[in-house]
């Protein structure tokens, strides 16, 4: 027994018993056949059955199934900085967070395909309360967050999951993949939340914590979407917010949000990977003695990496020109480009609800408002 039993992934001994558990499941089914169209059940089952390792399932299936999500859903997937990176090398992945399963997928089928070190990844308990998506992410390597305990029970939680990450990173040479903050953006504003980092932080070995964060190789990742396929499933949440009322969640929205991400539309898709924070973590250390403070500190470098290297599409520059009533990007999109937002705003949103309209296209226009915080970024 390990301590980290509870939140693991799958040892590769534990694999192929899990798959044989799971190979008639209804889901299971739908997958491959998704996956493998033109391939008879009794074919992917007998690859399932040779199954033995995370490596296996990862490269001959999920990484198949997501290049199936990519050419029936999107218009592609261009990447950037991946070539910094080296091979045979841990790194801590801090990533803003749009998609809940995608970000970290297709992230790794980029590192998969420049033969880097793929991630181990972070999960929230509660999207995978189904016994067959719990087993499908253990599988792919997700270790659990839990989520929705009490103040003592949530330090416990966070101590374990810290030293969880540090021995992924210092001792398995695992990459790991953990969004910037709790659940996805849904005002497309990406920011740091420093709890993350107090997290991470109390796996530290050293006196200094950015001697540790330096240790264990930070790298910022963007993911831009052109199109949110879950876009108007994210009103309900934000139109509550507005109006400073307690949001609460329908039985299996989650569920729904995850499929939807995944079969939804998205047009175009971009994922950019920063430089390795070095040179930021000796300023930190240099200006700040108190580790709080470091640790607002280097929020705010994840935060200018993250933002300054995010992708924008013609959706948010015409979300931007709507809101602000301006014609200043104009150059930057087609009309049909423009006509085709419209529309997607007419079908999904009550033109009648003015908040509804403003929530909507400042989820799009807001990466374009935090560009221009940057010289020369837009």
């Amino acid at each position: 027994m390990s301590k980290f039993d509870a939140i693991r992934p799958f040892y590769d001994t534990e694999v192929n018993d899990a798959i044989l558990k799971m190979i008639d499941h209804p889901m299971m089914k739908a997958l491959m056949n998704f996956t493998f169209p033109d391939l008879a059940d009794e074919i992917w089952k007998e690859q399932l059955r040779r199954t033995h390792s995370t490596r296996d399932f990862q490269c001959n299936f999920i990484y198949r199934s997501l290049k199936k999500v990519l050419e029936k859903t999107s218009d592609g997937l261009s990447t950037s900085g991946f070539e910094k990176l080296e091979p045979n090398t841990a790194y801590l992945f801090i990533s803003n967070h749009r998609d809940i399963l995608l970000d970290t997928s297709l992230l790794n089928a980029c590192l998969f395909e420049h033969k880097l070190v793929m991630t181990a990844s972070a999960i929230g308990d509660n999207l995978v309360t189904k016994s067959f998506l719990k087993v499908l992410a253990r599988l792919n390597r997700n270790f659990l967050v839990q989520r929705g305990l009490s103040p003592r029970e949530m330090l416990q939680s966070s101590k374990l999951l810290s030293e969880y990450i540090s021995k992924l990173l210092q001792h398995e040479n695992r990459s790991v993949w953990i969004a910037q903050r709790e659940g996805r953006t849904k005002d497309g504003n990406d920011a740091t939340n420093p709890g993350v980092l107090k997290m991470l932080a109390m796996g530290s070995d050293e006196e200094n914590l950015m001697d540790y964060f330096k240790k264990i190789k930070i790298v910022p990742v963007s993911i831009s979407y052109e199109y949110d396929p879950t876009d108007a499933l994210k009103m309900p949440q934000l139109l509550a917010e507005a109006r400073q009322e307690i949001y609460i969640k329908e039985k299996n929205e989650d569920f729904i949000n995850l499929m939807s991400g995944i079969m939804g539309p998205k047009r175009r898709i971009h994922i950019h990977v920063g430089d390795v924070l070095v040179d930021e973590l000796d300023a930190i250390k240099g200006q700040h003695e108190n580790s709080n403070k470091q640790i607002q500190a280097l929020a705010q470098v994840i935060d200018d990496s993250i933002l300054s290297n995010y992708k924008l599409w013609p959706t948010n520059y015409i979300a931007y020109d709507i809101l602000n009533q301006t014609d200043t990007y104009s150059h930057l999109y087609t009309e049909n480009e423009k006509s085709l937002f419209e529309r997607r705003l007419e079908m999904r949103i009550d033109h009648s609800n003015s908040l509804a309209l403003q929530s909507f296209l400042a989820m799009y226009a807001n990466p374009v408002v935090n560009k221009l915080k940057y010289e020369n970024a837009v």
